[in-house]
């Protein structure tokens, strides 16, 4: 899987690909002729006295170790811009795979572990790729070379790669093998001290004003320490791995002078071919440590290929079909039948047997206690979830049969969290219409009472929004989002509880700006508050997931009694009388 995901984002860059093998091909074979040159001027430069074959020999080593250094530094760039590639191709996959998800995919795998598979994990696959390129060509050829090289010099003396290089093999090879469930442990810690401080940032608020600082740390304490632990197991493996291929190397070093010295004692070798086998014995087992350097790796880089290639190969469950249909405009008329959704695994729905109508026009209300289902609906119409039965219709069209560009780009959502992008006033309102006018931006402004404290902020329109909106009020980010839904000129409204954190007077100046606009829209409204939504032309009551109540606001005082213990809960004596 590790190496597939490599060579499937490799196909595009044949060229440096090829030009990267044919110049660690070059450096190697380079790095392998120059002990052949050293002994040529020790046996027969040095010992006969012949200078100039000093020189001439001298001269090509340097000519030589130059093409060497040369080839080796342009082989490095390459890999390194080839493996930065790859990470950046990895990284755009997985973010458009992610943005096609729905909140059910981004609940099974999580916010947090999907961050670190988009940063930590690219980036263990994206060094193995540069070390593949640096060590992993160089490795098999100087090896091979180094055999054949060595057993030129000396066949008997060549004996000892029979005894050596299986002991180290096998030695590093226990180690690596049990390396690869360790580095899957630490991936997994990463995700979970990545989910706790995450919280941690996100409701810092909420732990000072419950005095949890103590609490907190000690949560992130654990999860840290636990990633620590697993991490200094992986370091105690990996320490053992060094010390054991010096060891090897050291020892073969001796065996070699021993026995070396013995055959020219015995005259059976030169000494210049002595220091050439050495040097050859000495490639061979940096290219067996190149190797296992490179296995190091491997098992780490393999976990986060397989969290990296989960996220790629899960399916979305909201997504086109090769029969939807692209609709260039969908009108507001909104049909739902016996809606229901359930999420995988659980026992019971979250909601069933959902009809109602919604022309354009006309307004619809939403209400209910909390957990009730409410937000579900809403997230039912523009798909971020799929209704698990019945049917839901838009502008004419099951919302299943058309394209999801086509029925979001009708719909305008404010959603039941406020959220506002790092940018400006007017990147965030023109996220919906990118090529709405200022004049419009303006108007869609006072429509959502935003004009005013836009004005006042340096900059207006191009004033700077931080991440999330952190720079305005909750309410201010609730307005700022009304105004976003205003100026993309949807066919059907869906406001997700976005009135909550409005006060009474511009919760109603707002409303009554929104009718002209809307005037030729349908408009889906879920509240809390009964002042918001008892002047809709049809009220409907959720009750644990199931349609209670359907009418107008008199009709529902009338006959359902989850409507009547609502009102009855939030109006005061004179406005029950009024209501009555």
């Amino acid at each position: 899987m590790l190496f597939r995901l490599i060579g499937r984002n490799l196909a595009p860059h044949k060229v440096p690909l090829i030009s990267i093998v044919v110049l660690q091909f070059l450096s190697t074979l380079a790095t392998l002729y120059l002990p052949t040159l050293n002994a040529d001027i020790i046996d027969d430069g040095v010992v006969k006295g012949d200078i100039g074959l000093i020189f001439n020999l001298g001269g090509w080593m340097l000519l030589i170790t130059a093409g060497q250094v040369v080839c080796a530094i342009v082989a490095t760039f390459l890999s390194a811009r080839l493996a930065m590639g790859v990470g950046r191709q990895v990284r755009r996959d997985l973010f458009n795979k992610v943005e096609t998800f729905s909140a059910q995919e981004v609940g099974i795998i999580g916010a947090p572990s999907l961050i670190t598979r988009t940063t930590n994990d690219v980036q263990q696959v994206q060094m193995l790729t540069l070390m593949s390129f640096t060590l992993m060509v160089a490795a098999p050829i100087m090896c091979i070379g180094g055999i054949i090289l060595a057993m030129r010099q000396d066949v008997p003396l060549s004996g000892l790669l029979l005894v050596i290089l299986p002991v180290l093999v096998v030695a590093i090879g226990l180690i690596v093998r049990i390396l690869v469930p360790t580095f899957r442990k630490v991936q997994h810690q990463l995700d979970d001290i990545n989910g706790v401080l995450r919280e941690q940032i996100t409701g810092i608020s909420v732990i000072r004003a419950f005095v949890r600082r103590d609490y907190e740390a000690e949560r992130f304490d654990t999860a840290n320490g636990a990633l620590t632990a697993s991490q200094l197991r992986a370091g105690r493996l990996l320490s053992l791995m060094f010390p054991t291929i010096f060891f090897v190397v050291n020892l073969t070093s001796v065996g070699v002078l021993w026995f070396g010295g013995q055959r020219i004692a015995g005259g059976n070798m030169q000494i210049g071919a002595l220091t050439a086998f050495l040097s050859y014995i000495m490639q061979i087992l940096m290219s067996v440590m190149m190797a296992m350097f490179m296995f190091m790796m491997i098992p780490r880089a393999a976990v986060s290929a397989e969290r990296i290639q989960e996220v790629l190969d899960t399916e979305p469950s909201v997504a086109d079909t090769p029969e939807s249909l692209a609709v260039a405009r969908l009108d507001g008329r909104l049909s739902v039948r016996d809606a229901a959704f359930k999420y995988p695994g659980a026992q019971d729905p979250v909601l069933s047997g959902i009809s109602f109508d919604a022309t354009p026009g006309t307004t619809t209300a939403v209400i209910g206690s909390t957990g009730s289902g409410k937000s579900t609906l809403v997230n039912l119409i523009p798909r971020l979830l799929d209704a698990t039965g019945g049917s839901i219709a838009l502008g004419g069209h099951d919302i299943r049969a058309v394209t999801l560009q086509s029925l979001r780009s009708a719909i305008g959502l404010v959603p039941q969290k406020a959220y506002l992008f790092s940018g400006t006033v007017a990147t965030n309102l023109r996220m919906g219409r990118p090529d709405a006018t200022e004049d419009e931006l303006w108007a869609a402004l006072g429509v959502a009472q935003a004009a005013d404290f836009v004005r006042d902020m340096p900059g207006g329109l191009d004033a700077t929004i931080e991440q999330g909106g952190a720079n305005v009020s909750g309410g201010q980010r609730q307005r700022l989002c009304i105004a976003r839904a205003v100026v993309s000129n949807p066919s059907l409204y869906l406001f997700d509880d976005s009135f909550s954190a409005l006060d009474y007077a511009t919760d109603a100046r707002l409303r009554a700006a929104l009718k002209p606009v809307t005037a030729n829209a349908a408009v889906l409204v879920v509240a809390q508050r009964v002042g918001t939504i008892r002047h809709a032309d049809n009220i409907l009551v959720l009750d644990e997931g199931r349609l209670v109540g359907q009418g107008t606001h008199e009709e529902l005082l009338e006959s359902c009694p989850t409507y009547q213990e609502i009102v009855t809960s939030q109006l005061t004596d004179e406005d029950r009388e009024t209501a009555a």
